[in-house]
């Protein structure tokens, strides 16, 4: 296994084996973490040889989070912000058949467990590293661990297709693995990968479960759990940060609405130097939304640019008339309450000279209803989004540059982000216009960078004095924290 990495700091993925690149911005402003099956198990003459032809891949993983918020805070005596401090140590191991006529199969065994300063009644403290632990166990039962089989499918592949079908890991605009953590996010159900169209790279999937990083068992890809008389039902269903609260499975359940998740994406090179991407995602009687996107490559002297353009429309096809346009369930300040179509745009030029590379980004996004992605994909990814943040939330604006440098001789990258987000201070429950300044280094080792480790921070700090629309004499909380995360690996 082998994990290339760019200059934003971070390892970058496919699951489905592809061709080093020599694009010079493929992988430049990717945040996910994902492994590159670059060494296949060869194909097999009978049954016996499915098995003995087989490959095993392997990783060892320990991540440390320091959260420290400017200033801690407990509401009606109970702690809703507290300084953390946490370690993941586990890893995963893979198995992957010979193919006999085209038909394989994969499984893969994670494992973490999270050991942390606070005590398990204050498991939902922690922030980014609740990722190193099922809140849902640690808090019913005291469990530190996640142990799960979190991909198990089989496959069929011919020529440039492969056709899988179980439990599995999917990349696309707005469900992705986001394997930044212990655990990936995965998910189930029935996807299709070709190349065999020129120029094309066409995707799509129809997913029936999820799970998230820091869950243990698969749970419904759209459907946030909350029962009045079970306190911790929030933690058993999708609760990613991106979801809507007011889509509950009950809520759901009540209407006969299965949510379903269908996915179909296309990446087109027909056009020298340009890269159009296409993408739709539904939640079919619920949500849906359409994103194009257009990147154009091109050399003047030295020097290499790329400007691109991305627009997202989100349709509302029933769930603002349940949830209403508001994900966090507070919709003073929305013109229409009851109405989550949205609209979102996205510009940037990125620009490298040798070892260096640059970008500049901004977003905006309809003062309508909120974007709702809860599936490990961010909207503003590639932009103007940096570590942590989610700001894709309705008449957000962001602004964001960054600065990358390849010190090839240690085979060391780093890059430094700077990113201003304005929200808007008429909605209660989006955050307070802050700065967010974060520095990424990763270094690989050997030719084939099986041991690397990683380093990120982040300082953000912002406007303390917003006033809290609705509730007199109240601000909007302190957005300041600061946070770092130190991950070591070990591929075999």
């Amino acid at each position: 296994m082998k994990i290339k990495y760019g200059w934003f700091g971070m390892a970058v993925v496919s699951f489905f084996a592809q061709a080093q690149t020599t694009e010079p911005f493929k992988h430049s402003l990717k945040p996910n973490m994902i492994h590159v099956y670059n060494n296949q198990p060869t194909d097999a003459s009978n049954v016996k040889e499915i098995f003995t032809k087989g490959m095993w891949y392997g990783r060892l993983r320990t991540h440390l989070f320091v959260d420290k918020w400017g200033h801690e805070l407990q509401i009606n005596g109970k702690d809703v912000r507290k300084d953390s401090t946490i370690v993941g140590v586990g890893g995963s191991l893979t198995y992957k058949t010979a193919y006999y006529n085209g038909f394989g199969a994969t499984a893969g065994f994670y494992f973490t467990n999270g050991i942390g300063n606070l005590g398990s009644d204050e498991a939902y403290l922690y922030k980014a590293g609740k990722d190193t632990f099922s809140r849902y166990d640690r808090l019913t039962d005291g469990k530190t661990y996640i142990a799960t089989f979190a991909e198990a499918y089989g496959e069929y592949r011919y020529n440039h297709t492969k056709v899988k079908i179980g439990r599995q890991i999917f990349e696309s605009f707005l469900a992705k693995s986001n394997d930044g953590k212990m655990i990936p996010n995965t998910f189930e159900g029935i996807t299709l990968v070709t190349q065999d169209i020129r120029d094309t790279a066409f995707k799509a999937a129809y997913f029936t479960r999820q799970k998230l990083r820091d869950h243990s068992s698969f749970h419904h890809v759209f459907a946030y759990g909350y029962d009045e008389n079970e306190p911790l039902s929030s933690y058993t269903q999708n609760d990613d940060s991106g979801m809507h609260r007011g889509l509950t499975l009950s809520k759901l359940e009540a209407r006969g609405i299965k949510d379903r998740l269908w996915i179909a994406e296309m990446k087109n090179r027909s056009i020298e130097n340009f890269t159009l991407t296409a993408n739709y995602t539904a939640v079919p009687q619920l949500l849906s939304s359409a994103m194009f996107q257009a990147d154009y490559t091109f050399k003047n002297g030295s020097w290499t640019w790329r400007p691109g353009i991305r627009y997202m429309q989100q349709f509302d096809n029933g769930a603002g008339e349940i949830g209403g346009a508001s994900k966090k369930l507070v919709t003073i300040g929305y013109s229409d309450p009851k109405s989550l179509d949205s609209w979102l745009l996205g510009v940037r030029l990125d620009a490298k000279y040798d070892v260096w590379k640059m970008h500049l980004g901004y977003t905006c996004v309809a003062d309508k209803g909120d974007i709702i992605a809860p599936w490990r994909g961010f909207p503003t990814s590639g932009f103007t989004r940096l570590m942590g943040q989610y700001n894709w939330d309705a008449n957000t604006k962001t602004y964001a540059a960054k600065v990358g440098y390849d010190w090839h001789a240690y085979d060391i990258n780093v890059v430094g982000s700077y990113a201003y987000q304005d929200f808007d201070d008429d909605k209660p429950a989006v955050p307070a216009d802050n700065s967010v300044l974060t520095l990424d280094i990763m270094q690989g080792f050997g030719a084939k960078q099986q041991f690397y480790w990683k380093a990120r921070y982040a300082h953000v700090w912002g406007d303390t004095r917003t006033p809290l629309v609705g509730t007199p004499g109240a601000y909007k909380l302190d957005p300041a924290y600061d946070e770092l995360r130190v991950e070591v690996d070990y591929l075999f």
